[in-house]
């Protein structure tokens, strides 16, 4: 459970302040507000989760003492692991966002509907998101992966129980069976992060909903 939960905080984290991030930056394109996120983006995506997993710990639990540093007994013990966690698959799906909008926004129906009079705002919330969200959602089930393995790193370094480290201990200690549970286990979770998105994706894209229907 608290794998899980980290690992769905994390998620959170990074579609909470990615996709937003993503949108943003392409309105403001080549702004400094663009420049400010996508250089806080890659920050993000190029810097390891054991260091910034050490200076979140020393800035907001020894420095401010907002938070604790580790352990696991409440809510609050949960924040800096998930945005350690999240803070890379923020950057990247930030990135995405941004680039993929961009691309939707050079097509001729967004042409179209900028000519009929409609707001700025209007062609991107109605007409132009739910199309550069797909490519998003497709990374967003691809990083199940890579939450899992972040997790193994970022329960040790907090010292939350959890399937990361049953999984650093297996390895220790060579116990076979146990190390089978553990893959086995995130091998279900890549499965059913993909199936969600495969969902998500008839949702998205009406002609991807009609080739289903089709199919079925």
């Amino acid at each position: 459970p608290n794998t899980l939960m980290l690992a769905a905080s994390a998620a959170l984290v990074s579609w909470i302040v990615g996709i937003p991030v993503g949108i943003l930056s392409a309105v403001r394109r080549d702004s400094f507000l663009d420049r400010f996120f996508m250089g806080f983006s890659l920050l993000g995506v190029s810097m390891p989760i054991f260091w910034s997993a050490l200076l979140l710990q020393y800035v907001f639990a020894m420095k401010l003492r907002l938070l604790p540093v580790s352990g696991f007994y409440g809510w609050q013990y949960m924040i800096l692991p998930a945005i350690v966690l999240g803070w890379s698959s923020a950057g990247v799906i930030a990135r995405l966002m941004r680039s993929s909008l961009l691309e939707v926004m050079r097509l001729d129906y967004i042409r179209t509907a900028r000519a009929k009079g409609l707001r700025e705002t209007g062609v991107i919330t109605r007409h132009a998101l739910k199309n550069a969200l797909i490519p998003v959602v497709t990374i967003m089930a691809i990083q199940v992966a890579g939450l899992l393995s972040g997790a193994v790193i970022t329960e040790a370094i907090f010292s939350i129980p959890g399937v990361g480290r049953i999984t650093i201990s297996a390895i220790s200690s060579r116990d076979m069976p146990l190390l089978q549970g553990a893959v086995l286990f995130a091998t279900v979770l890549v499965i059913l992060g993909n199936l969600v998105a495969d969902i998500l994706y008839s949702v998205l894209d009406p002609r991807i909903r009609a080739q289903m229907r089709k199919e079925a």
